[in-house]
């Protein structure tokens, strides 16, 4: 059973143009994604895909200028949308945990390290304050604070960047939420941190039972990190499965090109050297058609999501030019 379900999420984000003139990009287009129990899934995508956006949307906390047009997001068997603020901060930071991909901005400047921790606990748990203390040092060092009671008297800006993601980690985790969503949590880390952050937020959600969704740009983290993946671009999911299938058999060209990209030691930006598509315009074919080398007449209609039947059955890719087996036969879509 999957613990959370986005179906067709679309968000639209309304700006000025340089003439003053009010235009509305839609940054999410039908986006559909799911996260199983114990599993860790990564999104992944280039800069402006919608991975970020998808985040916030799921939270309930998307800036002032977006709002969600259409779709569903189905947490634990209920929906999410429409429900009130009360009733969203009841679930965030308890049930949904959130690590952001900038610590300093998670962290209020002013309030030492041990009262943030105290009050979330105290926000969603009834428990007494020297509890809460005793819970808040626990986490401190279950996410390897070294001298966690010193740590629970510090200030922010008193921490490292990456003892500032730690204690951004122990917020998330420190309700035992059921789900934890990362958003880029290794941002402006050095390389051994990193890899510390990541395999500290892998085990702790192993250890727990719960799920993660983790954003990143970063393939070799999907690799290493993740069961399940999807691919994004241009505001919606172009390819979905398994990280052990898509990774051994890429349907979409976007996909292939990544993981070729990947592999070469290149960046995303050389791979695909061709601007992201203006959201503003809507536009009824492939969003991927002024890239691919594939592209025809048949890519001027936008393509539907397609299952592959693979070991798990799971893998799916939004492409016109996508061949499928279906009953020991191969089709095409």
């Amino acid at each position: 059973m999957n613990l959370l379900t986005l179906e067709n999420l679309s968000v639209e984000f309304s700006s000025r143009n340089a003439a003053g003139v009010m235009r509305t990009a839609r940054v999410l287009d039908g986006v559909s994604l799911q996260v199983g129990g114990a599993r860790i899934v990564g999104l992944i995508g280039e800069t402006g895909a919608g991975k970020s956006m998808t985040a916030t949307s799921i939270i309930g906390m998307l800036p002032g200028e977006a709002h969600i047009a259409s779709g569903s997001i189905r947490f634990d068997g209920h929906e999410l949308l429409g429900l009130s603020a009360a009733q969203l901060d009841a679930v965030r930071g308890s049930r949904i945990g959130y690590v952001a991909q900038n610590p300093r901005a998670a962290l209020e400047p002013v309030t030492r390290i041990g009262d943030q921790l105290v009050r979330l606990v105290q926000t969603h748990q009834a428990i007494s304050r020297s509890a809460a203390r005793a819970r808040a040092i626990e986490m401190l060092s279950a996410v390897g604070i070294p001298d966690p009671e010193s740590r629970y008297r510090a200030w922010p800006h008193e921490l490292s960047g990456g003892m500032a993601q730690r204690v951004v980690i122990a917020m998330a985790l420190i309700n035992r939420p059921q789900l934890v969503i990362a958003d880029e949590p290794t941002t402006g880390l050095d390389l051994t941190v990193q890899a510390q952050v990541l395999d500290l937020l892998r085990d702790r959600v192993r250890e727990s039972g719960a799920s993660a969704l983790v954003i990143t740009h970063d393939l070799g983290i999907v690799a290493q990190y993740c069961d399940d993946m999807a691919v994004m671009f241009a505001g919606q999911v172009i390819e979905r499965g398994r990280v052990a299938e898509v990774f051994a058999q890429p349907a979409h060209p976007y996909t292939r090109r990544l993981i070729a990209a990947s592999a070469a030691r290149i960046s995303e930006r050389s791979a695909n050297p061709a601007s992201p598509p203006d959201l503003f315009i809507r536009r009824a074919d492939c969003v991927y058609r002024d890239r691919c080398d594939r592209a025809d007449s048949a890519c001027l209609q936008a393509p539907a999501m397609r299952a592959r039947v693979g070991d798990s059955g799971d893998h799916q890719v939004r492409c016109h030019h996508i061949e499928f087996r279906q009953g020991g036969e191969r089709t095409s879509p």
